[in-house]
């Protein structure tokens, strides 16, 4: 018999937009060289493995070339799988027990809440290999311990930015945010999460990176609750709270793939 897999797109409520990610539920742990070789598989932006223990279940996040310490969407794609598969009873909170702590999520309606860790930024000076990387000129640069967040001027130009991906990869973070104040209607941010390091250009839709953009943008708002929109091709919704050192990242998700791992 194979083992089961499936194929959540995260923080949508629409099939083939916001993040895919495979979620493997696993009978029994397995080695993190055989994880990192499905999720180079899946050749998805991540790849999350759980393993049920007495007190909820443990959680590995793996993008094509590395092992993460988290992640947002695969967060919410194996929370959602786990009340769909009957893992979970329906009123259950999901605990998981990860390289970032204990990760928790609940269910309200059609939305899925996540209790992370803040990770705010610090002011850094911008390194010239990030401004050869990104041509923009920012208003404000920061760093956190996973990526540097820089704040530009308008939506537009985080909607139109073509990175040089190459001078980005060389850069020893994991990844870079774009973001800037929301013109669209219904929105209060926006920005965009590339991280080639990684082994993902341009990530759609990025849970981990608003554990930064949200203690950012609300001290900059003055606003503890805000809905962000992640400017990617397929593009992405969340609803975000401030909660003392913690952020709430909410979202919706939708299975589009089941299928068995067979070797």
């Amino acid at each position: 018999m194979g083992l089961p897999i499936v194929q959540v797109d995260a923080f949508t409520d629409t099939p083939f937009r916001g993040n895919p990610a495979a979620v493997c539920v696993l009978p029994a742990p397995r080695d993190a060289a055989w994880m990192q070789q499905v999720a180079r598989e899946m050749h998805l932006s991540e790849t999350a493995f759980l393993c049920r223990r007495d007190d909820g279940f443990d959680l590995r996040w793996f993008t094509p070339a590395i092992e993460v310490p988290l992640c947002g969407h695969a967060t919410l794609a194996s929370a959602h799988v786990l009340w769909e598969a009957g893992h979970l009873a329906p009123e259950a909170t999901a605990r998981f027990h990860t390289r970032s702590g204990l990760l928790t999520a609940t269910r309200h309606d059609t939305w899925i809440s996540l209790d992370f860790p803040a990770l705010p930024p610090e002011e850094a000076p911008a390194p010239e290999a990030l401004l050869q990387a990104l041509p923009v000129t920012p208003l404000w640069v920061g760093k956190n311990r996973a990526a540097y967040l820089v704040h530009v001027a308008s939506e537009d130009i985080v909607r139109t930015l073509q990175p040089d991906f190459a001078i980005l990869a060389t850069l020893p973070v994991q990844g870079a945010m774009v973001t800037s104040r929301a013109t669209t209607a219904g929105y209060d941010f926006v920005s965009r999460y590339f991280a080639p390091r990684a082994g993902i250009n341009e990530d759609p839709v990025t849970g981990s990176s608003h554990c930064c953009l949200t203690p950012f943008w609300s001290q900059r708002l003055g606003k503890d609750h805000m809905v962000a929109y992640q400017a990617s091709a397929r593009g992405g919704v969340l609803r975000v709270q401030m909660q003392g050192g913690r952020v709430i990242l909410s979202g919706q998700a939708v299975t589009v793939l089941r299928g068995e791992l067979v070797a």
